[in-house]
């Protein structure tokens, strides 16, 4: 049955007459300026893509929901067993023991290898998958839980487990190996031969993402590097006298999701294929490759937490529409501290509401088809591949990040990004845009503490709000010592109609910094602006208006104000023609979309 039955009684729509009709709303504007965006890599985002043919898509390892997993990191083993069994008794069927002393604990983290018996008391393994996130101590973290599920009397080959050893991963975190990659690459293959010894069956190695991506890896360039871990690891094994088949089979994957949904879909996606193809390259015939999300620790915020909750919601869509085998959502507070009871419920709730509400487990791809996501998956493949191959040219991937080579490249990615985030070109809702200096805390277990600096040949972990939260924590400490913040007085200028819109521009820009923006609605006269000026008690003080305004009034605002004793006047806008008369009154910066804000305003906080 046509689900259209009147579609035949009308002429099929061509791209060239929707592209004549968009070319008159844009009035001789460039299409590709407007329309066109690109991704970090140059990839061309269309907005427009005609229907795609079938394409091959590897698919996940089961059909069915993804598998909901849940981090495991209170330092006290027994509060981390009751965190677990709620979160396990509340949905999850997934968990994910963090170490003290991995890279991705933040502080926190299980006390050692002991401390998993206690943390996994009444948690049925053949029940539920596990991956382990142990850092330098993940040999005897794997051996520890192996052993655990042996007394137990557990079937090794049938529990899910990702045991999680990722040492160059470890290398890329911390600026070192724990031996030369030839001997690490060994020590891996005869723990493996141990364990498959003893039963194991599952993953040993897990080709870790979270370290490029928190230096700052576009899509392609993240799925580069894990592509180039596991190709190292699957060499390392196969040395060390595994079977090619064998070693394949005990790699895994994890990679970030973040809340850009058709990068994010495209790039699961395009690892599924990547894998594939190295799978072939190595004679082997293809099969399904675990693939473990977690949500971007690198988007993560301290100031108004809760957009996080927005932010990891369509992370998580996107993973598991882009094929993840398990989801790991960062609960809203993580960058505060450890996470309480409630963040926990609502990261893996988020998860139940897509999974059995918007039932987004049914359709095992649903991107296919889809002429934007199969064009972006297509795209990343050939961008991943081929930088892919640039780590292998260099030597592989521990060569490339001991030599410097892969760490350049993620420094000129991120300096790119940082220019983005300082100018709102890449805005941060809550941090950089409609920020809230009188937000209410959140609760936590227990506040983060201070993160360390990278060690020497580490990568780093930068969150993208960092700089703006740096502003702000400086605010709230003049606040807390002088019971006042910096402050900008906003002199507006005309009716409320004519300032009103650069004036709340003006005050998001300012207060994204901490900077108080005093307001008002206007004044009768300059000499009235003037007077609630010397009243606001600060020295920086900011036109706001229309054009016509200032070109009215502008000047002799500006002279006004410098009388009553502002040392520093902002412009909300640009200039234009009157730019060298407000210079000479005193108006030396300009506010406006695209400015580097960041910079204004670390200079504002040691103005004001």
């Amino acid at each position: 049955m046509d689900d259209l039955p009147l579609a035949a009684a009308f002429p099929a729509a061509t791209s060239e007459q929707w592209r004549g009709l968009v070319e008159g709303v844009l009035k001789g504007a460039e299409f590709d300026r407007r329309l066109v965006h690109r991704s970090r890599d140059g990839i061309r985002v269309e907005p427009l893509y005609p229907a795609a043919g079938p394409a091959p898509q590897p698919q996940r390892e089961r059909a069915g929901p993804w598998r909901i997993a849940q981090r495991v990191d209170h330092p006290d083993p027994a509060e981390a067993n009751a965190l677990a069994l709620a979160d396990l008794d509340g949905g999850a069927d997934a968990l994910v023991l963090v170490m003290e002393g991995a890279p991705a604990a933040r502080g926190f983290g299980l006390p050692g290898p002991a401390a998993l018996e206690s943390a996994l008391d009444g948690v049925m393994l053949p029940l539920i998958g596990l991956r382990l996130d142990a850092g330098p101590g993940g040999v005897e973290a794997a051996q520890a839980l192996v052993a655990l599920a042996a007394r137990r009397g557990d079937a090794l080959p049938g529990l899910d487990l990702d045991l999680g050893l990722d040492p160059i991963a470890g290398l890329a975190a911390t600026g070192a190996l724990p031996a030369s990659w030839p001997e690490t690459g060994g020590r891996l293959a005869r723990l493996l031969a141990d364990l498959d010894e003893a039963g194991f069956s599952g993953r040993l190695v897990l080709a870790d993402a979270r370290p490029y991506h928190e230096a700052g890896a576009t899509e392609a360039g993240e799925l580069a590097a894990v592509l180039a871990s596991a190709v190292a690891h699957l060499r390392a094994l196969e040395a060390g006298g595994h079977a090619l088949e064998r070693a394949r089979d005990a790699v895994g994957f994890l990679l970030v999701a973040d809340a850009d949904e058709f990068m994010t879909v495209a790039k699961f996606r395009a690892l599924r294929r990547l894998w594939a193809r190295v799978e072939t390259a190595c004679g082997l015939d293809p099969k399904p490759v675990r693939i473990q999300a977690e949500t971007a620790w690198r988007t993560t915020t301290r100031r108004d937490p809760w957009v996080n909750m927005l932010r990891a919601t369509s992370a998580a869509f996107s993973a598991g529409l882009g094929g993840a085998d398990a989801v790991a959502v960062l609960p809203f507070t993580a960058a505060i501290g450890l996470p309480d009871a409630f963040a926990r419920r609502c990261a893996r709730n988020m998860q139940h509401v897509l999974l059995e509400e918007a039932n987004l487990w049914r359709v095992a791809d649903p991107a296919a088809g889809a002429g934007g996501f199969e064009a972006l998956t297509d795209a990343l493949c050939e961008q991943g591949w081929a930088q892919f191959q640039a780590i292998e040219r260099e030597g592989g991937l521990v060569v490339s990040l001991e030599s410097g080579a892969l760490p350049a490249r993620l420094a000129a990615a991120r300096e790119t990004r940082d220019r983005d985030l300082a100018t709102r070109r890449q805005p941060i809702t809550g941090t950089s845009e409609f920020p809230d200096l009188r937000e209410s805390p959140v609760a936590v277990l227990r506040p983060a503490p201070e993160a360390p600096e990278p060690a020497a040949g580490a990568l780093p972990s930068r969150r993208l709000a960092e700089p703006f939260e740096r502003l702000r924590d400086a605010s709230d400490l003049k606040a807390e010592r002088t019971g006042s913040r910096p402050k900008v007085f906003l002199a507006n200028l005309g009716p409320i109609a004519a300032f009103n819109t650069r004036a709340t521009f003006a005050r998001n820009a300012f207060e994204a910094g901490g900077i108080e923006a005093v307001t008002n609605d206007g004044f009768p006269d300059h000499a009235a602006m003037a007077r609630a000026f010397a009243q606001a008690g600060t020295p920086l003080a900011c036109l706001c208006s229309s054009d016509e305004i200032y070109a009215e009034q502008a000047v002799a605002a500006a002279a006004s104000l410098r009388e009553a004793g502002a040392r520093t006047l902002y412009l909300a806008g640009r200039p234009g023609a009157l730019e060298a008369a407000l210079r000479e009154a005193g108006v030396s910066r300009d506010l406006y979309a695209g400015c580097d804000l960041l910079r204004l305003l670390e200079e504002a906080h040691g103005l004001a």
